[in-house]
């Protein structure tokens, strides 16, 4: 059997123009306003899925082969082959790239995800242990978590009545409050420079292998996240970091930038989530009527999974092959890397009747393999471990703003025709009267 089909030139370049130079233009680890809002007005987001489609088209089912620089890579075009790629990770499919690995590495080298698959042995159960991977709410910090959340709102909603809308930089501020408390400890709260730092690192991570490292900014920035563990303030992840035992090489505060990473991410996916509840007739009438059972919120979370199903923050998955793989017309040779485009999968038109639509409903049953792959965080054994401590701080928050004022927005999203790009630096919402009671 010999090798998977290789693309022809122009479908090669076509490829990397529509699919792989968005996301790099954007940030792949921190997003650049300006040109998020560009690529917005260009849609260049419809262009991406559409050069993917004519790669199925013209391909077939099987993962399609492209050679970059002599850097071997295949793009997932099939749904079954998602699914096995992401439950065949870590063994056959590692989620340390090359990419990844130069990316993480200026913030967090002994990270989880940019971690060998034999130091990940250690380092994965760790962090699943200390986030509460499997559980909704986080049995020892959940409560408290969202109880921070909630201040945090009704600290931002000071600003907001006095301004009379809430806007980006407002609400991102509130957000990266909530989450040096939530992951630090409340004496982290105007901690600024913790974050300052690690948003210094991640910008060099924008260029992967092609940015110099800072040495001695990542020794001083991890260096704080070692005090914050060894204060292990009550409440706070970093004392049930502090708390857990941890096998030699985990580098327990080594695993806080990605949690720190996620959050972010979060920001915009929030952000969005208060955007759908806010234009869909209904939507924020049944928000506000499950708030009673409050921290766990069932629609509001869903709402949140629809924000990143929409427009997933991590929209390239990449795996790399540790060995020879067999697919159904040929083979992929070791050290190939595999590309899973998210929004392809999220917003296929030809296979998804509600590609563009606003369905939350989906998300509150069980999802497993025999459905289509909607992966906003990743999927099997290296899906991210902080998925649901993020849900649970997102969906807090959002639920409280909507609880506790009535907005309009300047979105504009018109139902069933959602776009495939959402800036959310450009989104304000309004106060509109009356004040929910």
């Amino acid at each position: 059997m010999g090798q998977l089909t290789t693309v022809s030139p122009p479908d090669l370049v076509r490829t990397l123009g529509a699919v792989m130079l968005p996301p790099v233009v954007k940030g792949p680890i921190v997003r650049r306003p300006r040109a998020v809002t560009m690529l917005e007005r260009l849609d260049a987001e419809t262009h991406a899925l559409t050069q993917m489609h004519r790669l199925r088209e013209r391909y077939g089912p099987d993962p399609v082969q492209m050679n970059l620089a002599g850097r071997r890579m295949a793009f997932v075009l099939d749904p079954e082959d998602v699914h096995r790629v992401l439950d065949e990770s870590p063994e056959s499919f590692a989620p340390a790239s090359l990419e990844k690995r130069g990316a993480l590495g200026h913030f967090q080298p002994a990270g989880v995800l940019a971690s060998s698959n034999e130091d990940r042995l250690r380092r994965r159960p760790f962090n699943e242990e200390v986030l509460a991977a499997g559980t909704t709410v986080h049995p020892r910090v959940g409560l408290r978590m969202a109880q921070i959340a909630q201040e945090e709102m009704d600290a931002l909603l000071g600003h907001v009545d006095f301004a009379g809308e809430l806007d980006w930089d407002s609400y991102a501020r509130a957000w990266m409050r909530v989450v040096r408390r939530a992951v630090l400890g409340d004496g982290a709260r105007e901690d600024e420079a913790v974050t300052d730092e690690l948003l210094a690192l991640r910008r060099m991570g924008n260029l992967s292998y092609l940015a110099p490292r800072r040495p001695r900014l990542r020794a001083r920035f991890l260096e704080r996240l070692r005090g914050y563990v060894d204060r292990a303030e009550p409440g706070s992840l970093a004392e049930v970091v502090a708390r857990t035992p941890a096998p030699p090489g985990t580098e327990p505060h080594q695993q806080i930038p990605q949690w720190l990473f996620a959050f972010d991410a979060a920001t915009w996916a929030s952000y969005r989530a208060l955007a759908l509840l806010t234009d869909h007739p209904g939507a924020a009438d049944r928000a506000r009527a499950e708030l009673g059972q409050a921290p766990d919120l069932p629609f509001v979370r869903s709402a949140v999974l629809e924000s990143l199903r929409l427009w997933p923050t991590t929209p390239l998955i990449l795996r790399e092959a540790t060995r020879e793989t067999s697919w159904r017309n040929g083979t992929l040779p070791e050290g190939t890397s595999l590309v899973i485009f998210a929004p392809f999968f999220h917003r296929d038109d030809q296979r998804l009747r509600q590609a563009h639509a606003f369905d939350p409903d989906q998300w509150l049953q069980e999802r497993t393999n025999e459905d289509w792959p909607l992966v906003p965080f990743s999927g099997g054994p290296a899906m991210c471990p902080g998925r649901n401590v993020v849900l649970l701080v997102a969906s807090t928050a959002v639920g409280h703003l909507i609880g506790s004022r009535s907005f309009s927005s300047t979105a504009g999203l018109e139902p069933g025709r959602l776009p495939s790009l959402l800036s959310p630096f450009r989104l304000r919402f309004p106060l509109s009267a009356p004040t929910p009671a």
